[in-house]
């Protein structure tokens, strides 16, 4: 990690909202992009604490507290985002959430503001949301794609009865990609469970969206 990244770091793991927004301010100040703070330090930061918690080095306590500084840090450069945000058409509808059983929601808040940002219409159903009512969304909403979030091994059934009510769905079963991604999904577990594509981090999942509705470039995040 680039070492201007450092106190952003710190302040995440420490769980100081007033320390993060300040540090992000000065990196932007400085001419540092939001979208290089996410690749380069946000992200990487995230995951090393998602894998500490999976090893109970540490606690929810303290993954929730880092939580809160991420979610204040997007709330402080979406507009920055959105500003440098070239595309002028949705390139698809995508309907994301992280699945009933699980209530972690610092991914799937970042995978939803990247794709936002390159140009995707993001309806995001939040936390513990039921495979009734995505594959109901989905539908109405006439999507593209599906995207589904989890981080607790509980939350695993109910992300595969929500790909196969998906599928079964005569209005959008042979149409909708399904994404997935969280701690223990892997692209091994989406083959196998009929998902058209997995990835680990935000901007994995913008790529896998433009690769699975044919999209031949990124805007905002090229």
């Amino acid at each position: 990690m680039d070492n201007k990244f450092e106190p952003l770091a710190d302040s995440i793991r420490g769980g100081d909202i007033d320390a993060g927004i300040a540090v992000v301010r000065e990196l932007v100040a400085g001419g540092t992009s939001p979208l290089e703070m996410f690749s380069g330090c946000i992200e990487p930061t995230l995951n090393v604490l998602g894998e500490q918690f999976a090893t109970l080095d540490i606690f929810l306590p303290e993954l929730m507290i880092a939580g809160d500084v991420v979610n204040a840090i997007q709330d402080e450069v979406a507009p920055l985002l959105k500003q440098g945000d070239s595309a002028s058409i949705t390139k698809g509808k995508a309907v994301v959430a992280t699945v009933y059983g699980d209530l972690h929601d610092i991914g799937k808040n970042m995978v939803s503001l990247m794709m936002q940002v390159n140009g995707f219409e993001m309806f995001d159903l939040g936390v513990d949301a039921s495979p009734k009512d995505l594959v109901a969304k989905a539908e109405a909403e006439d999507a593209d794609l599906l995207c589904l979030s989890g981080l607790m091994m509980p939350s695993m059934p109910f992300m595969r009865e929500t790909i196969e009510m998906a599928r079964a769905n005569a209005k959008i079963g042979n149409k909708i990609k399904i994404m997935v991604g969280g701690g223990p999904v892997t692209a091994e577990w989406a083959m196998e469970n009929d998902a058209d594509g997995y990835a680990d981090d935000a901007m994995g999942a913008v790529k896998k969206a433009y690769e699975l509705l044919g999209i031949e470039s990124m805007s905002a995040a090229s």
